[in-house]
């Protein structure tokens, strides 16, 4: 593995990727002071208020003069807000689809409206926080030895959360919670949904029922607390209903099915210098993978595509898709404005442990998820995801609050790359955890599906890798645990994104 990465000839810093002490020299440049690995070197000398560079693109300005050697990272390099001249459909690849006829398939779950899901589960979802304690007691009473009874079926889940009441009864953070709750009841990796509200609250379930269509039936239930008299009667109404629930849900099976049905939230965190150069490039190409097969992408985490989106609206198949982005980051930075914080804020004191030093720096390592496919659709938090091929869904660059509005957006599957370690599952979409460097998987091997590290250390190719991961991702499609559902996480991971003033 050679100590450095030059990721484009016009950049004016490189990547470590060992620890080198004052004295060692890299492209005639000697270190001043002794650089941590991912970190930056700068190669060539840097006049304040210049622009630094890294992936042929601005990540910040200098501070201070930076003298070749120098190491480069927070406490010379200042942060500011974009001012992109943004181009539209510029950078169109065209898609070479695999014929219907030779596609591939995975053994998934097809329900009665055609969609296919990847897990069998029984959800319970809550309107408001006041009913998280019914629900989780009802989930509770179904443990592996309940639900052993039903082999079809992976479990019982309740998704609760701290919201729901005290809120405006419209604007954005009231229709971001009726979406996300919409979007789990009506998820294909689920064969029934109990909802359970208390009655009083603002999020009032009969207003989603009605707004959505939504039918009692065998494997749709809705109760409110206050209607059946308290919590003790409501927890023993709740878990007669999923008892009825469990004998339907069996009655499932996997056969198979296109993997154009597959959607996968395409998702970082914990991130380090190492993840825009090999697992999010790796994910980019299963990306393109899975697109060139007719199934879907969804990138996320619209604060971490800052400083990139310019990227991406040249890949938009047209104008509107590509505006409809830029109004996003328009949003972005009024919305931070108007509570007193940066853009910048983004990168986590992990992040810059790694090496990331900017929100773009990081941005244009997360948004290689997306692969070089066109994009086909930009769509609100937690709004049905419609297109097919590579799109993107607007949410915080929080993981959980994220995911959560992936899911709730259709997204079956979840791919998670990772170079601090993140300790991360969802449920009812299972979530494959790629590790940026082979470091931190040697350390976590527990937790990570696939080591991206090696593609420094050993060699492997960004084609080989992205193949890797596709094909891990067709595997838990189709009934192959990963670690972190081996390890039982995702029943606390259901965090809605709370938009707007709490009252």
């Amino acid at each position: 593995m050679a100590d450095y990465i030059r990721l484009d000839a016009t950049d004016n810093v490189v990547t470590l990727t060992k620890p080198l002490e004052a004295g060692s020299v890299i492209e005639n440049t000697t270190t001043k002071v002794m650089i941590p690995p991912g970190h930056k070197l700068a190669t060539t000398a840097i006049s304040k208020g210049d622009a630094i560079r890294k992936y042929a693109q601005i990540i910040g300005y200098a501070l201070e003069d930076i003298d070749a050697g120098d190491h480069v990272h927070v406490h010379n390099i200042e942060f500011r807000n974009t001012d992109m001249a943004y181009e539209f459909s510029t950078d169109l690849r065209s898609v070479d689809m695999v014929p219907e006829t030779q596609r591939d398939t995975f053994m998934g779950f097809r329900r009665p409206n055609g969609k296919v899901g990847t897990r069998n589960y029984i959800g319970i979802v809550t309107s408001v926080n006041c009913s998280a304690t019914a629900a989780r007691m009802i989930a509770n009473a179904f443990g592996p030895d309940e639900v052993a009874a039903y082999p079809n079926v992976d479990g019982v889940v309740a998704f609760v959360h701290g919201t729901g009441c005290g809120m405006a009864s419209d604007g954005d953070g009231f229709d971001a919670l009726q979406r996300v709750m919409w979007g789990y009841a009506r998820h294909p990796n689920h064969a029934g949904v109990l909802m359970v509200g208390l009655g009083c609250e603002m999020n009032q379930i009969d207003w989603l029922l009605e707004a959505m269509g939504l039918k009692d039936g065998p494997l749709f239930q809705a109760m409110n607390i206050q209607d059946v008299a308290g919590l003790r009667k409501t927890v023993e109404i709740g878990i007669a209903k999923v008892k009825a629930m469990l004998r339907e849900a069996n009655k499932f099976v996997r056969e198979p099915c296109p993997v154009s049905e597959l959607m996968v939230a395409l998702q970082c965190g914990g991130s380090d210098a190492m993840s825009g150069i090999t697992a999010n490039p790796a994910l980019g190409y299963a990306c393109d993978l899975l697109t060139a097969q007719g199934g879907t992408g969804v990138l996320a985490e619209t604060p971490e595509i800052y400083g990139a989106e310019h990227l991406l609206t040249r890949r938009a198949k047209d104008r509107k898709t590509g505006e409809k982005l830029v109004s996003l980051i328009r949003w972005w930075e009024d919305y931070t404005a108007r509570n007193k914080g940066s853009m910048d804020n983004n990168p986590s004191p992990g992040n810059k442990k790694g090496g990331l030093t900017t929100i773009l720096e990081k941005s244009l390592g997360a948004a290689a998820k997306g692969g070089t496919t066109p994009l086909n659709g930009v769509y609100k938090y937690a709004e049905p995801v419609t297109a097919k091929g590579f799109t993107f869904m607007d949410s915080p660059g929080y993981d959980p609050a994220s995911v959560t509005g992936q899911i709730a957006s259709g997204c079956n599957l979840v791919a998670f790359t990772t170079g601090r370690g993140s300790a991360f599952g969802s449920k009812p979409s299972p979530c494959i955890k790629i590790s940026t460097n082979s470091v931190m998987y040697e350390r976590m091997r527990d937790d990570m599906d696939i080591n991206a590290g090696d593609m420094l250390t050993d060699g492997v190719t960004l084609e080989e890798k992205g193949r890797e991961i596709y094909e891990l991702l067709l595997r838990v499609a189709s009934g192959e645990q990963s670690k972190s559902e081996m390890q039982g996480l995702g029943d606390y991971e259901f965090v809605p994104w709370q938009i707007g003033a709490t009252m």
